[in-house]
């Protein structure tokens, strides 16, 4: 047993100090970090143009909305709308309000105005 454990450390250190089986292992990692390399690289090209159609997408959608928004705005803007243009601004955050009446301090006898 101890013999073959021997020869297999003698087999290794001789190998370590081979030339050619260092530049094979070498070559072995350059081929092996190059196709990774490439798989990666065709992954990223993959992700940049869903990230493309992704972008697309959503300047589509982004115009659907506001088409519909308008849309809402004129019909809200007619004199049969259910619900009033003001009421439509103010859920969408458009209207213009006046700044809501400060409440009185309870921890002050105070009011603010």
């Amino acid at each position: 047993m101890e013999e073959t454990v021997n020869k297999l450390v003698n087999a290794g250190r001789r190998a370590a100090n081979n030339n050619t089986v260092i530049s094979v292992c070498l070559v072995g990692s350059f081929i092996a970090l190059g196709a990774r390399s490439m798989k990666q690289q065709n992954k990223i090209e993959a992700l940049e143009a869903e990230k493309d159609s992704v972008i697309k997408s959503n300047k589509a959608t982004k115009q659907t909305l506001w088409d519909w928004k308008q849309q809402l705005y004129a019909e809200a803007g007619s004199d049969s709308a259910l619900v009033p243009l003001a009421r439509i601004k103010a859920i969408y955050g458009d209207a213009t309000t006046p700044p809501i009446a400060a409440k009185e301090d309870p921890k002050s006898a105070s009011f603010v105005v």
